[in-house]
């Protein structure tokens, strides 16, 4: 059947597609199923790359003050916060952008906008008397790796039938996050040589809590993926193509009016925003909690396991939600959420007895995080038709997507005020118990309204 909505005729030489009917089963077997997953994989590896550039503040910060910057733990925490700030902002815009201007244009120049802040991160991190304010911007154009989520998730919804959806937004979406392991497990390796040699510039001091010191190439954090970028940036304008499936900026309003928009955005706050915003702030925690005790952790040596498990859990988890349902699976992770969250909380005073299984519980959080993640994106577009969907899936992003600043300013808060960050995972586990009932009663329970 051909998608009945928001279709016009394609611009001439413009990479829109003249037909796309995905739960036609004749023509997905024929011609749809090969471009589909085509754009999949392309749209993935450009992800991989926004994810990067979204993360890598959170990989550089907890270096910087080792190398000579006078920063104090609230900045560092806003460092790692502004590019959450950025990423929702950015991702508000984004959610309009594929019904207008389409699959291929969106995701290549959207891709290659990433050069900006790998660029200027590249020089700054150079020079320790690198002025606050400037760090801070650039912390912030960060963020367009975190925006191109709400263009390219949707974008992946309208390729792909119903019945597939679960799993190819799973894929994109888990191995997207990748990027955020990627960054923060490269990077501890990628600076200690000289990538480029003396055109990669000089090396600053590095002292280790213990007094050692050695040389240290932080510029190397993001030199290393700029060619990477650039290639599937073109690629991207080279290769994909659009679904006709047109909406202006009016038109697409219309997501707001349903209850179902705002029950799914709270519902992927919790899953997204608990996994974005952790994954920016779990090197800052291990570091302040744990780091400067005797046989203290290296934060970058752990922190990428977070973000790992739930990006391999989040793939995992998305046939699971084909077969049983959205609902289902969501319910599960927001109790498994929740007690981990309250958990936690028993193990994070400064004593390297508890770092074992505070890291445990912190991993128990990413896990459920991701298997949340892959059903909610199951759940949406079983409540909307596909042009609706695909908005809800790049508002909820987008709001989610605050997590980074969400998480960085109330932790930095919690430091300061009690010297703890309890208060914040009492918080955290309140909301995940909420948005439980929320989804068990809507969408979830036997006989529920809406059950998806």
């Amino acid at each position: 059947m051909a998608i009945p909505q928001d279709v016009a005729a394609p611009r001439a030489g413009s990479g829109w597609l003249a037909r796309w009917e995905p739960e036609n089963e004749t023509f997905w077997e024929e011609t749809g199923k090969r471009l589909a997953w085509r754009t999949l994989t392309l749209t993935t590896a450009s992800l991989i790359m926004a994810f990067i550039t979204w993360f890598v503040v959170s990989a550089l910060v907890v270096r910087l003050p080792a190398v000579g910057f006078q920063l104090t733990t609230g900045q560092l925490f806003w460092l790692a916060a502004m590019p959450g700030l950025a990423g929702g902002s950015l991702r508000l815009v984004h959610m309009f952008l594929t019904p207008i201007w389409g699959t291929r244009a969106v995701v290549g120049w959207s891709t290659l906008s990433l050069l900006v802040p790998l660029v200027g991160w590249f020089f700054a991190v150079q020079n320790p008397a690198t002025p606050f304010w400037l760090l801070m911007l650039l912390a912030f154009l960060a963020g367009l790796g975190g925006g191109n989520f709400s263009s390219f998730m949707p974008s992946t919804s309208l390729f792909f039938p119903k019945r597939l959806q679960g799993t190819a937004l799973a894929i994109q979406a888990g191995v997207g996050n990748f990027g955020v392991s990627v960054v923060q497990f490269v990077t501890p390796w990628i600076i200690g040589f000289a990538l480029l040699g003396t055109l990669g510039g000089d090396p600053l001091t590095f002292t280790r809590p213990n007094g050692e010191t050695s040389p240290i190439w932080l510029q190397n954090a993001t030199a290393i993926y700029v060619p990477f970028v650039a290639l599937f940036g073109i690629l991207s304008l080279v290769m994909l193509r659009s679904v006709p499936v047109r909406a202006n900026f009016r038109e697409q309003l219309d997501i707001f009016g349903s209850p179902h928009t705002w029950t799914m955005t709270s519902l992927y706050i919790m899953t997204f925003g608990g996994f974005s915003g952790l994954s920016a702030t779990f090197p800052l925690l291990i570091r302040t909690i744990f780091s400067g005790l005797p046989g203290g952790p290296d934060p970058l040596a752990w922190a990428f396991y977070g973000p790992l498990v739930g990006s391999v859990v989040r793939v995992l988890a998305g046939p699971v939600t084909d077969k049983y349902g959205g609902a289902i699976v969501t319910h599960v992770a927001g109790i498994g959420m929740t007690a981990c969250a309250i958990g936690v909380t028993f193990f994070t005073s400064r004593d390297m007895a508890n770092f074992p299984i505070f890291v445990a519980l912190m991993l128990g959080l990413f896990f459920f995080a991701g298997i949340g993640n892959a059903s909610t994106f199951k759940q949406m577009p079983m409540l909307f038709p596909p042009r609706q969907a695909g908005g809800v899936i790049g508002f909820t992003a987008a709001i989610a997507a605050y997590g980074p600043l969400l998480f960085g300013l109330l932790f930095g808060w919690s430091f300061g005020a009690t010297r703890s960050p309890n208060a914040v995972f009492y918080g955290l586990a309140a909301f995940f118990a909420l948005n439980v009932v929320l989804n068990w009663w809507l969408y979830a329970r036997r006989g529920a309204p809406h059950p998806c």
